[in-house]
């Protein structure tokens, strides 16, 4: 099993930036990818950003594209999600997701799941 803990998130302004942090235990995979999704109510869980652990690959969805980083330490073995610009739409609970193999953009891909973390940007 994996756990991931998050961290970050808050209510800032539009314009403004905010940095989430997941961190990962238990079991360790060589091919592995990492990401965050988002999810409102009423709606589907949406991909937002993935890396590929080992390769450091990066994937984004258009809407956060050049606005948003993804970044990954491993000595430290977690995934940071650096955002910037934030803009209303971007309003959600933040999830991180682990799967084991290659990039995916569809959460049922995806085996393990951090709690959560919400994020408010007021205009």
């Amino acid at each position: 099993q994996v756990q991931l803990v998050e961290s970050g998130g808050g209510l800032v302004q539009a314009g403004g930036s905010l940095r989430l942090s997941c961190a990962a235990s238990g079991r360790t995979f060589p091919t592995r990818t990492m990401a965050w999704f988002r999810q409102v109510p009423g709606r589907e869980r949406e991909f937002v950003t993935a890396i590929d652990w080992a390769g450091d690959s990066t994937y984004y969805t258009d809407s956060v594209q050049g606005r948003f980083t993804i970044s990954r330490d491993i000595a430290k073995n977690t995934v940071s999600l650096q955002m910037n610009s934030l803009v209303p739409e971007d309003t959600a609970s933040y999830y991180c997701a682990y799967k084991i193999g290659g990039y995916a953009r569809v959460h049922r891909a995806y085996a393990f799941w951090g709690q959560g973390t919400q994020v408010t940007v007021s205009s």
